[in-house]
């Protein structure tokens, strides 16, 4: 028998920064100051996250390209592992991403690859609580995603290793 089953979720989506709440405002800023010192001479694509834990504190990343591809590290992945190397047991809340090119005008939300989403997605899964995800470009909406595991539906995880 063949059943077919549809996924989908629900996003929120702000015009501008002023229609988010104070403190995703404040974690989308550090993110925005993150972008604004990535190294990334290669593609010229400037891309910043900040990480909001369960204590209060905002950790930041940026890209950090390398002339050997793939050496270098996505800004979701320098935000979430140093979160994670310096508070290993503190629960992340949020992610804030935002995305500039050098060549032109970002007006859409840049999601994260796939290995970020899977990176995401394990901190997600170990902590057994939602990531709420805000997208930004260099200009234009924000977008708002509950959990990581929207952006990543049927995640690998540990629970298939064991």
């Amino acid at each position: 028998m063949i059943n077919q089953k549809k996924i989908s979720f629900d996003i929120t989506v702000y015009d501008s920064l002023t229609e988010l709440k104070n403190n995703d405002q404040n974690l989308m800023s550090a993110a925005v100051k993150a972008r604004q010192k990535a190294y990334a001479p290669y593609s010229s694509f400037n891309v910043g996250a900040s990480v909001l834990l369960e204590n209060g504190e905002i950790i930041e990343g940026n890209n950090q390209e390398n002339a050997s591809y793939p050496s270098g590290l996505c800004a979701e992945r320098v935000a979430v592992f140093y979160a994670g190397a310096k508070y290993p047991s503190m629960k992340i809340k949020a992610i804030a991403i935002t995305a500039a090119s050098l060549n032109h005008e970002v007006s859409e939300p840049a999601a994260p690859c796939g290995n970020c989403r899977q990176a995401i997605s394990e901190y997600e899964f170990r902590q057994q609580e939602p990531i709420r995800i805000l997208l930004m470009g260099e200009t234009g909406c924000i977008i708002e995603c509950d959990s990581l595991a929207d952006l990543l539906p049927l995640g690998f995880n540990s629970s298939f290793l064991n």
